[in-house]
């Protein structure tokens, strides 16, 4: 693969995505092929959110969302939810000042009344202390399912059509209604490891985005492989349904 500066170079800083969504795969597997516990994998995950997000400011992307917890991994054994659990409350902890400094904005998509205190406590300080910035939105999707949103959904707005608050239901009035109401829809999504499949993520925002696939698992993506994903983002031609 091309070094970072090699692909940077080839980048045009005017055709960035104005928003990415990142499916962080393959932590487990990494871990497991190395020997090691699949905490460790997670460990080294949350590592590369780190530097992915720092990177993705450092572009001036105007949203970044990650896939960071679904519904369905609440089926994984006990002790990895656990670790999994604690893992937004030690990355806010730590990273909150930077993402203050950097003028990030970060936000919250999911369930959230199912999470641990903890969770919800630390998410809730990190969502309230950047409301007021006005550079990059930071979308953490924890605890999310894309079916579960899309039916919670339809049901507010089935409640206010009763009420005669709903008299024409579109597609802008529907997507108002979703988690995402106050972020842009993904141009460009990523899946790491290899798997390639939506995995119940974004399905109604990610209609018209690219989708672009790769091997590597996610505690070895590097800003390199971001960037190879926008270098051939660039390259294709968004139709949106024309010519």
């Amino acid at each position: 693969m091309a070094n970072e500066n090699h692909i940077e170079g080839k980048i045009d800083k005017n055709k960035i995505p104005a928003h990415i969504a990142i499916i962080m795969d393959g932590n487990g597997r990494w871990a497991t092929e190395k020997g090691l516990p699949r905490h460790e994998g997670h460990r080294q995950g949350v590592e590369v959110v780190r530097e992915i997000v720092r990177y993705c400011s450092k572009l001036n992307l105007k949203a970044l969302t990650l896939y960071a917890f679904s519904t369905e991994n609440w089926k994984r054994p006990l002790s990895e939810v656990n670790y999994l659990m604690s893992l937004p409350e030690k990355y806010l902890k730590e990273e909150l000042p930077e993402l203050i400094k950097n003028k990030v904005v970060v936000k919250v998509i999911g369930d959230q009344d199912k999470l641990p205190d903890k969770v919800r406590r630390a998410t809730s300080e990190a969502v309230k202390k950047t409301a007021e910035n006005d550079g990059m939105i930071l979308n953490f999707a924890f605890n999310y399912g894309s079916r579960a949103e899309i039916l919670t959904a339809v049901r507010k707005i089935v409640a206010e059509a009763e009420k005669g608050k709903i008299k024409k239901i579109d597609e802008k009035l529907f997507s108002s209604y979703l988690y995402t109401a106050e972020i842009p829809d993904p141009d460009l999504l990523i899946r790491t490891s290899g798997e390639k499949r939506i995995s119940n993520f974004l399905l109604w925002q990610i209609a018209y985005a690219e989708l672009w696939f790769t091997d590597v698992y996610w505690p070895d993506f590097k800003p390199d492989h971001l960037l190879e994903a926008i270098y051939d983002y660039q390259s294709r031609k968004r139709k949106f349904g024309k010519i």
